[in-house]
């Protein structure tokens, strides 16, 4: 069984928060240099207008397209569940991981990431922004759905192969989950939504949604969660699984 997260836009390179020296490469790096010979060649105004992005904010992740360097190292990158910082991670409470709960990320996590594709945990990252929908043209097509193609559920497919166990917990945000083709996938998908009991009804808030898809990576983590039905038992944030509003691959939990 493998779960995939969605990156963050908000990142932390500080060196207090390395709290392991375990690290890996990514597998795709080769087409994130293909991504990066495009960005490199646009003007800070057209990173904000491709991004939309203010004037300061344009700047930044234009000067962090130039000072990318390879190769990837412990000096100039840093593990990227250690690098995230928005709502999702800050529900992944990495400060207190043993050696053993970041192995078992590494086995049975995956970041799904624009510039990267598919990221393991440990994955060594530089800083950068570049979210999935955005519509980077490259020779491959108009945005980087048709950039990273069949490539992403390739290797989710892979390793979901190693592991013997053909499941895909969805905890990605829609924005990245899309670029997961699963015509591609010889496996069940089960997408985890949770939502908010408001006037009776349950309602989707997303700032809401979004630490518990991380409270839940959290918890399968930490649990060895090896049979998705145990995820069921998830409780955390008050959250409880519920029949009633579910399917079959789709798990709705409510507060």
């Amino acid at each position: 069984m493998i779960a995939v997260i969605s990156p963050a836009k908000k990142l932390d390179f500080s060196p207090e928060t390395r709290y392991t020296d375990l690290h890996s490469i990514p597998r795709h790096l080769d087409g994130t240099e293909k991504l990066l010979k495009v960005l490199q060649k646009k003007s800070p105004k057209a990173i904000g207008e491709l991004m939309h992005l203010s004037a300061n904010l344009a700047a930044l992740n234009h000067g962090r397209y130039q000072e990318f360097s390879f190769p990837f190292t412990p000096q100039n990158a840093k593990q990227a569940i250690l690098s995230f910082n928005g709502d999702v991670y800050q529900k992944i409470d990495v400060a207190t991981f043993s050696e053993e709960d970041f192995d078992f990320a590494q086995k049975h996590l995956r970041i799904l990431s624009g510039l990267y594709g598919v990221l393991k945990p440990l994955d060594l990252i530089q800083p950068h922004r570049l979210e999935m929908g955005t519509s980077l043209a490259t020779r491959k097509g108009k945005d980087l759905y048709a950039f990273w193609g069949k490539s992403i559920a390739a290797t989710l497919q892979s390793d979901m192969e190693k592991l013997g166990t053909p499941t895909l917990i969805n905890l990605a945000s829609n924005e990245y989950f899309r670029s997961v083709q699963l015509k591609h996938l010889k496996a069940r998908t089960i997408t985890m939504v949770f939502k908010e009991m408001r006037n009776g009804k349950p309602q989707s808030i997303s700032l809401f949604a979004k630490q518990a898809r991380g409270a839940m990576a959290d918890y399968l983590i930490r649990h060895r969660i090896l049979d998705p039905e145990k995820l069921k038992a998830f409780d955390g944030l008050s959250y409880g699984f519920k029949e009633e509003f579910s399917s079959e691959n789709e798990w709705v939990f409510v507060r």
